[in-house]
């Protein structure tokens, strides 16, 4: 009894499943609105100038930031539903996972593209005002410690790999 009941429990990842499935959609729908509603103040802009066009690029920037995020929603759900709950599920094998090292591999490969978005707006809104080089070496910091955060995980031998044979 107790081993069907913890064969079952696994059904509980079901949850944050939905939620974060929930989350990027709603994130993709969002943002879809808004990039709608850009290219509209994109069309209403009577002047092109520099000044304009670097708005339009920051608009633009924004926009991807925010779907790499809703990506990355997406990507953590279908992980946890494909390790959790249906392992045979048909996916393409860059959305195949085999154990949570896979996903959190995903996931930070997710969050240095978002910190590299996140750089980028930040240079292309620079006013000359703020320091953008502390900015950026904090960025390149966080990115060079998530890299060597993979690294030590791809060198770990698996979980399966200690188990012993009864």
């Amino acid at each position: 009894m107790i081993r069907r009941m913890v064969s079952a429990s696994r059904y509980i990842i079901a949850i944050p499943f939905a939620f974060t499935f929930l989350f990027a959609l709603f994130l993709i729908v969002y943002q879809s609105v808004s990039v709608v509603r850009t290219v509209f103040t994109i069309n209403s802009i009577a002047e092109f100038s520099v000044a304009s066009v670097k708005s339009i690029a920051i608009a633009i920037i924004e926009c991807i930031d925010v779907y790499l995020i809703a990506i990355g929603a997406y990507i953590i759900s279908i992980g946890l539903y494909s390790l959790f709950i249906d392992y045979d599920a048909p996916l393409p094998r860059w959305l195949q996972f085999d154990d949570l090292d896979d996903l959190k591999r995903n996931l930070i490969s997710i969050i240095v593209a978002v910190l590299a978005v996140l750089f980028l707006k930040e240079v292309f809104s620079w006013d000359g005002g703020r320091d953008i080089l502390s900015l950026g070496l904090s960025i390149s910091a966080m990115i060079l410690a998530l890299v060597l955060f993979i690294v030590k995980f791809k060198s770990l031998p698996k979980a399966a790999d200690h188990r012993q044979d009864d």
